[in-house]
């Protein structure tokens, strides 16, 4: 919310927008990694990959997001930021498909 606020008179709609997509990622994946953390086992059936992918996607694909918004379009970092969303969201999605796969028969997470 601090970002959307203190950015609103700088960004335009479109971005606002982006912010708010990175933003809203980033808050799902950080919870998603809070339960995979309670997953007993550390490694055990994939938990230890979802943690690693859904740490490197949060930092890919929102990271880029913002970093489009925040940067003008001659910026150099454009062209770099660019293509990281996707790759972002593949890992995104990988750590997602390593929690729906997770071996039979492990205890749900601690609370």
């Amino acid at each position: 919310a601090f970002g959307s606020h203190a950015l609103k008179s700088k960004l335009n709609a479109h971005q606002l927008s982006s912010w708010q997509t990175a933003v809203s990622y980033q808050l799902l994946h950080s919870v998603a990694l809070l339960y995979v953390s309670g997953l007993k086992g550390g490694g055990a059936g994939g938990a230890s990959f979802a943690a690693a992918a859904f740490s490197s996607g949060i930092t890919l694909f929102s990271g880029s997001i913002y970093a489009l918004c925040l940067t003008s379009d001659g910026n150099p970092l454009r062209k770099i930021a660019g293509p990281l969303t996707p790759l972002g969201g593949l890992a995104l999605i990988a750590g997602w498909a390593a929690l729906a796969i997770r071996r039979p028969g492990l205890p749900p997470p601690r609370l």
